[in-house]
């Protein structure tokens, strides 16, 4: 046989949505070298298997290609990433609270408990975050930060002592430490206009060993690849300096032990030196250089400070220095004269048209056409803004912000205004590549399957409708999006982002059939198996055979050690019964006897209310 068209793997017996618009579905890939050799129907491509080859069953699942996060701050957020207790997901206050006080109760001095956002008080069943008098309670000696949004950080009295706020703390520029009638700070810090407050106070906590941020990182890749994410791009962020803080996804990246491909872009991190460090960085890296696990992918999302437009929109829209012009002209005009590909943090348009009035002036120069440079989220851009993208060779990286957002965003600015932010379908008809993302961790939830049901149904995960139907993507469409249109951000169209032969073999397959179940169910889809380069990454139920070995945890306090990353939905009756394997369901909790037991219902003391009742989740 002819080895050079011989494949190392065959997945056969799926159903793939391929984003072909030539061959939409199949029934197998065969896959060599970590490409997608050939995809189409199951008795084809089974014809092509030697002896050699590895094949695998999907058994009927629904399989899609890898989600590609074009706005993700994964470098950062796998760093701290076993450090973080996670809202992402939790339905109510109580449960929320519950976590922090068993958290509370394992972690060490000096170590703090973080909720570093991913969560909003909109999806809580209460509509509102803990208070400082409930944190406090719970927690009075070990030191608490619970971050929302970019609009304000919670800290206890613990937390405020381990900063070294008190009466005579001055608030910073852009933020304020809300006070009592004594002028002792309170514990609620917020961002006016900017999240810079936030990100100093976080910044004082106790980071994990060098060693424990490897395991954190490779633990956070993990988290990603269970929800189908197989690339992001990445985005940098504060307090993210190269190259010092990149030494260890380098190091897992010289040992190949990523599991999600990366591209990544380089934000300046010293006011009024933007210029200093770009010039540094461009004499250090070229565009596309490293491997195609990990690449460097240009600058952004920051390039100048005084062009940041923070997102809080429970705070009016700021207004942008008067020194915006100049200072992002020299970054931009030096970035395309070294022919450096760059994004720019920009939500909304009266900031975007400053910023292509100097993307123009540098156009004159240095042309920009073919730079796949970039605006993120772009939420109440015009069309006229639009077209100036477009005639500028320019993309947009839009995110589920508003999913998140989008009642503080409708309270301020009120319905008509949300039911296009931002305006995705004006975006398309404009011709413009739009990619999709999160711009998690601290933003919003990392999980992309939040992003397909917020563009399906345009709710919010407060359950608000945002966008009448015709601002809606079919859901095709939408994974389209978050796949074939997040390649070109990192200049890899066409080589990832659909099941076509010749693009990376990076795939999901799914427990349920995304494009059939009920609007509410996507946001509760992960994937059983995911695929990078054609190794299985990932392996859970009936595929949970080739999940590789698991991983080790430190420190040993983790709160993911617990609970896991993002929240998971309670399951239905009969997943339950299947996970328990009990002879005999509870008459008060059915088969959810560990969720009975940790809850604050006391099932498992047989002397409480429940446990007299005849409870028998502790048999």
């Amino acid at each position: 046989m002819n080895t050079v068209n011989t494949p190392d793997k065959i997945f056969r017996n799926g159903r793939f949505t391929t984003l072909d618009r030539k061959n939409p579905e199949a029934g197998a890939v065969a896959v060599k070298d970590g490409v997608f050799l050939s995809v189409g129907d199951d008795a084809a491509i089974m014809k092509q298997a030697a002896a050699s080859t590895h094949v695998v069953d999907l058994k009927g699942k629904r399989a899609i290609p890898g989600f590609i996060d074009s706005h993700l701050h994964l470098i950062r957020g796998g760093l701290s990433y076993l450090l973080e207790l996670r809202w992402d997901g939790v339905p109510d206050v109580a449960t929320a609270l519950e976590m922090l006080k068993q958290q509370v109760a394992i972690t060490p001095p000096p170590q703090w408990v973080r909720v570093v956002g991913g969560f909003t008080e909109h999806q809580f069943a209460e509509k509102r975050l803990p208070t400082l008098e409930e944190i406090n309670a719970i927690a009075p000696d070990t030191p608490v930060f619970i971050l929302h949004l970019y609009d304000r950080a919670l800290l206890n009295r613990a937390a405020l002592q381990a900063c070294g706020y008190d009466k005579n703390t001055p608030d910073p520029p852009g933020g304020e430490i809300q006070r009592d009638r004594s002028g002792h700070p309170t514990g609620l810090l917020i961002a006016r206009p900017n999240a810079m407050i936030l990100y100093a106070a976080l910044a004082k906590g106790p980071k994990l060993a060098p060693e424990d941020q490897l395991i954190s990182s490779r633990h956070f890749m993990r988290e990603l690849n269970r929800l189908g994410v197989t690339s992001v791009i990445d985005a940098g962020g504060g307090f993210q300096n190269y190259p010092e803080d990149y030494q260890v996804i380098e190091q897992l990246a010289r040992d190949k032990q990523l599991t999600i491909r990366i591209a990544y872009n380089l934000f300046t991190q010293r006011p009024g030196k933007e210029l200093e460090d770009f010039r540094t960085w461009t004499q250090l890296l070229k565009p596309g250089q490293g491997s195609p696990m990990y690449r460097h992918n240009g600058a952004g999302e920051m390039l100048v400070f005084s062009a940041a437009d923070f997102e809080d929109f429970k705070e009016p829209r700021p207004d942008l220095a008067a020194s915006l012009e100049d200072e992002l002209y020299r970054v931009v005009r030096h970035l395309a004269e070294n022919r450096w590909p760059f994004r720019i943090h920009g939500t909304y348009d009266e900031s975007i048209s400053r910023f292509l009035d100097v993307f123009e002036r540098v156009n004159a120069e240095f042309p920009l056409d073919g730079l796949n440079w970039f605006i993120d989220h772009a939420e109440t851009v015009t069309q006229r803004n639009l077209d100036r993208i477009k005639a500028l060779g320019g993309g947009i990286a839009i995110q589920h912000r508003m999913a998140y957002q989008g009642e503080d965003f409708v309270a301020r600015y009120g319905a008509k205004a949300a039911e296009a932010t931002p305006p995705i379908q004006r975006m398309l008809a404009t011709g413009i590549p739009i990619g999709m993302g999160t711009d998690a961790t601290r933003v919003a939830s990392y999980n992309p399957w939040i992003g397909i049901y917020w563009l399906a149904t345009g709710k919010t995960v407060g359950g608000l409708t945002l966008y009448p139907p015709a601002n809606r993507l079919p859901r095709e469409e939408a994974l389209r999006l978050y796949t074939e249109g997040s390649s070109w951000f990192s200049t890899e169209n066409g080589k990832k982002g659909a099941i076509v032969a010749g693009q990376y073999a990076d795939f999901a397959v799914l427990p349920e059939d995304m494009m059939t179940i009920a609007d509410d169910e996507l946001k509760n889809l992960k994937a059983v198996m995911t695929v990078v380069g054609g190794e299985i990454v990932y392996g859970d139920e009936e595929f949970r055979e080739f999940d590789p070995p698991a991983l080790p945890v430190s420190p040993s306090w983790s709160p993911v050690i617990r609970y896991g990353g993002y929240h998971a939905a309670a399951p239905h009756a009969n997943a339950m019964a299947q996970a328990c394997a009990c002879g005999t369901a509870c008459g008060i909790h059915g088969h959810a006897h560990a969720r009975a037991f940790q809850s604050r219902v006391p099932a498992a003391d047989l002397k409480s209310f429940w446990g007299v009742l005849g409870c028998s989740c502790w048999a």
